[in-house]
């Protein structure tokens, strides 16, 4: 079973570990969560999860309030979305279905709050497996965007396209 928690200053060497991680850098390669100082923090438009397998560590999802988010990463956006980010840390778990119960999961947090209207993803513009897994969900592109360095996807899920349960 999966249990998301919070994510803490005693997963440093851990999160460390999975940014190196091939399919980490794959989808993730020029972010830098600065994970010393974030962990330690815990602003109320966010939530850094460690997902757990039966106890053990094996992927990592984050939300936030765009609109609320302190580096403007999504610039001018809209109150009420929320963003995810989320990875499987361990490649030999990758493929099994476990992203899928982390996203629902994730999905049921962001709902769970009555205003929220819709949750948006930005996977990179290449990541083409990404973007089906997200169509899976309801997600619906959006617009192409540069985030940075990155290009990416941007991708929407409207509360009323939600679908409980599926998905993954």
């Amino acid at each position: 079973m999966i249990r998301l928690r919070p994510a803490g200053p005693a997963d440093l060497v851990l999160l460390r570990r999975w940014d190196e991680a091939p399919q980490v850098q794959a989808a993730d390669p020029n972010d830098d969560w600065q994970w010393e100082t974030e962990l330690h923090r815990r602003p109320d438009w966010r939530e850094q999860l460690i997902a757990e397998l039966d106890g053990r560590p094996i992927g990592f999802v984050q939300i936030i309030d765009p609109a609320r988010e302190e580096s403007r990463y999504w610039g001018e956006v809209p109150a009420d979305l929320r963003a995810i980010d989320i990875w499987i840390g361990e490649p030999a778990l990758l493929g099994r279905g476990h992203g899928g119960e982390m996203m629902r999961q994730a999905l049921a947090r962001c709902f769970a709050v009555p205003a929220v209207t819709a949750v948006l993803v930005d996977p990179l513009a290449t990541n083409v497996r990404a973007h089906h897994f997200y169509q899976r969900f309801g997600f619906r592109p959006l617009e192409r965007r540069r985030f940075g360095d990155d290009d990416c996807l941007v991708f929407r899920l409207a509360r009323t396209d939600w679908r409980p349960g599926e998905g993954g």
